[in-house]
């Protein structure tokens, strides 16, 4: 008589679809359940353990990618601008893909060579953006830059990255793991003035004065993601703020803020900026997506200085935006404006 395996009962939750991360089976498995991504993405959600490309027609009118060409994506992440512009730069065209995270990069490239995308294609190298000017002088100049600043899907959804406030996690924020400090160990050094500053310069929160004291006065036994949005719900309820949609925002706000921080994300985006007419080749084109208003300016004012000082020959006069389809299709595209740029 042959063992047979044991019979593995499926995953049970409550409801019609499962909500929790690891509860989603059917959509992180994608080879034994074909066609589920599909029907979540017609949705108007993005399935689990993926990341939907934003802005994929704009991105390629603004590079206009050709064979032959080589290009830099700085921000792999899932690999899906990636993989629009290596097929519009074959044959005999190359894409260099940067990520700094060590748990996505190598999922994203397997991802890439399965498309066919070989060697002399497409290469990989985990590294922060900042390190801009060593990778042009080593691999550069490129035709094309892109860099799209946004958190991919696969962190934010992952409850184990401590990214979201809709599940609970290690407060952590880091998009690399295994460097710096996690948003519970930060969070220990700031005095409440300081925080206030932080929610204020990287979010626009308008409760920071009421939020920075509440979380610091917390925040020792601040350690998962539940705990410090617990804080923040507490906070505003104290204040009279009973409004969902208006507390959600904040718990955004929070979070986001205190992400930026933990990964010094304005400080390599504007060493990334200052990097970037020395890495393009003389016509090169740069696109780069953001998400919010403190990265938007930041590329705009690097952007028109660029233009002033004859290092780009135009620059997008306005932020251009998701479509209506798009936003609708995706409601994480709503936030994104794109801007190029071309080197002179």
């Amino acid at each position: 008589m042959t063992d047979q395996p044991a019979h593995v009962r499926r995953p049970r939750y409550k409801g019609a679809n499962p909500r929790r991360f690891e509860d989603k089976y059917k959509e992180l498995a994608p080879g034994r359940y074909a066609g589920e991504q599909a029907k979540v993405a017609a949705r108007g959600h993005t399935p689990a353990g993926t990341h939907r490309p934003i802005c994929v027609a704009e991105i390629l009118e603004a590079l206009d990618p050709r064979p032959g060409q080589s290009a830099l994506d700085a921000t792999l992440g899932y690999g899906g601008h990636a993989a629009e512009l290596l097929a519009r730069l074959q044959p005999g065209g190359r894409l260099l893909g940067l990520d700094v995270d060590p748990l996505e990069l190598p999922r994203a490239e397997a991802r890439l060579r399965a498309l066919g995308f070989d060697e002399a294609m497409f290469r990989t190298r985990r590294t922060n953006f900042a390190a801009l000017a060593l990778v042009a002088a080593e691999a550069g100049p490129f035709d094309l830059v892109l860099a799209d600043l946004g958190v991919s899907s696969m962190q934010i959804d992952n409850p184990g990255r401590g990214f979201t406030f809709k599940a609970d996690g290690p407060l952590d924020l880091r998009l690399n793991p295994q460097k710096g400090q996690p948003a519970s160990a930060f969070l220990r050094t700031l005095r409440a003035d300081q925080l206030q500053a932080l929610l204020e310069e990287n979010a626009d929160e308008p409760h920071s004065a009421l939020l920075a004291p509440a979380i610091c006065a917390a925040r020792e036994g601040l350690a998962t993601t539940r705990q410090l949005a617990e804080v923040v719900r507490a906070a505003l309820r104290a204040a009279g703020e009973a409004d969902p949609d208006q507390v959600r925002a904040s718990l955004q706000r929070t979070f986001q803020a205190l992400r930026i921080a933990v990964n010094d994300e304005f400080g390599v985006l504007e060493r990334f900026l200052a990097a970037l007419p020395g890495a393009l080749a003389p016509g090169g084109r740069a696109a780069i997506l953001t998400f919010h208003s403190g990265e938007d300016r930041r590329v705009k004012k690097a952007f028109q200085q660029g233009l002033r000082e004859g290092a780009y020959a135009a620059v997008a006069p306005e932020p251009i935006r998701p479509g209506a389809e798009e936003r609708r299709a995706n409601p994480r595209s709503s936030c994104a404006k794109l801007r190029w740029a071309r080197r002179s």
